[in-house]
């Protein structure tokens, strides 16, 4: 299972790559192979402005749709949108072509909630 050190990670899944004051957010290897073949990725929250643990869009794979979470607030600024066409970018390269918003961070100190990835290891049992 391919969990990179450099990156951030929500005890939900998702992982947080952080550049200056914009952060890149997609769902971890973990979480997309528990999902599945994912077939549609739905982001309505482009241009707002949210709260940390907000939910910012949804995932559907085959056999469920999960929502997805905000893990620092902020303002959604981008979204990934090559995955309108080919959502199984998710499943093929979770970390880089399958990436899923960028947000202007609005609140820095989250940053510090964010689990590294030794303990996002522990979480998962990895």
């Amino acid at each position: 299972m391919n969990i990179p050190a450099n990156l951030k990670y929500t005890k939900d899944h998702e992982w947080v790559a952080i550049e200056g004051d914009t952060a890149t957010i997609g769902i971890t290897d973990f979480a997309q192979r528990e999902l599945g073949d994912i077939v549609y990725v739905e982001v309505e929250t482009l241009d707002q402005t949210l709260d940390k643990d907000e939910v910012f869009g949804t995932v559907e794979a085959v056999k469920t749709v999960s929502d997805l979470f905000l893990p620092l607030s902020g303002e959604i600024i981008e979204f990934n949108e090559g995955l309108e066409t080919e959502p199984e970018l998710v499943n093929q390269d979770p970390y880089g072509a399958g990436w899923m918003i960028k947000v202007k961070i609005s609140n820095e100190a989250e940053i510090e909630s964010l689990l590294s990835e030794s303990q996002y290891k522990e979480l998962i049992g990895a």
